[in-house]
């Protein structure tokens, strides 16, 4: 929150998510409160998500909270400390466990803390019999390991049925995709890209675009009806200091 923070609320208000997740959240002083700012400010409370880290998953009135958790990921000397907020949400009778992630510069931690995140989400979607998702900026581009290996375990969501060029880095001049939204397999995806917002905004709330996702409820099996549930989520990166060359 150190960009334009009026404009930051107006973006989260355009993406009328039901389930949002937050990288670089507040997690200095007074981080709490400043937390449940940035979720009112688009009418979202504070679901999942501790201080190490800076990430947070914020929901909407559309969907029941069942449980929110953060864990801490493996420290590597040097690095900056990583972490992932989980929030286990009810939707029509579909639950779904939501993940929210900011992976390392560094190539070795981003791809260990790929797979332990991804292992603490299937933990938490499995003790609740929910689907997992996972949204964050993954500092890499999609031919990269750690996006390869949640890639191979979850579907990246704007491939599947792209909406605009998915760019989201840098929010003044997008040329990189280097945040995703992966769904597990069975969770249609209806559409994936970026938010339907003022470009003003977007260029001055922070410093990647948001990715939103519309997901639809499991595929049947066989003889089943379809489910109609809709959901949206979106990944939201709230810059807290100024930008190194090519992301954080």
């Amino acid at each position: 929150m150190k960009d334009d923070v009026v404009a930051l609320g107006r973006v989260i208000t355009a993406l009328h998510a039901d389930v949002l997740c937050v990288q670089e959240a507040p997690r200095f002083l007074c981080w709490r409160r400043r937390r449940r700012r940035l979720a009112a400010s688009g009418g979202l409370t504070v679901a999942a998500g501790r201080r190490p880290g800076g990430v947070a998953v914020l929901v909407g009135p559309g969907v029941r909270l069942l449980h929110g958790e953060g864990h801490l990921l493996k420290f590597f000397f040097g690095l900056e400390r990583r972490a992932i907020a989980i929030a286990v949400v009810e939707a029509g009778g579909q639950r779904v466990a939501v993940g929210s992630v900011h992976l390392d510069l560094h190539e070795g931690a981003r791809l260990h803390h790929a797979g332990e995140a991804l292992a603490l989400l299937r933990a938490a979607a499995d003790r609740f019999g929910a689907l997992p998702v996972l949204a964050g900026d993954i500092n890499e581009h999609s031919e990269g390991p750690a996006w390869r290996h949640l890639a191979g375990h979850l579907t990246d969501c704007y491939p599947v049925s792209p909406r605009g060029d998915g760019f989201t880095f840098p929010a003044r001049g997008p040329r990189h995709r280097i945040d995703a939204i992966f769904a597990v397999a069975g969770l249609p995806v209806l559409s994936c890209g970026g938010a339907e917002a003022d470009p003003a905004d977007l260029a001055a709330a922070t410093d990647h675009l948001p990715v939103v996702a519309e997901l639809g409820g499991p595929l049947p099996r066989d003889g089943e009806r379809p489910e109609r549930v809709q959901s949206r989520s979106g990944a939201l990166e709230e810059a807290e200091r100024p930008e190194p060359p090519g992301g954080r």
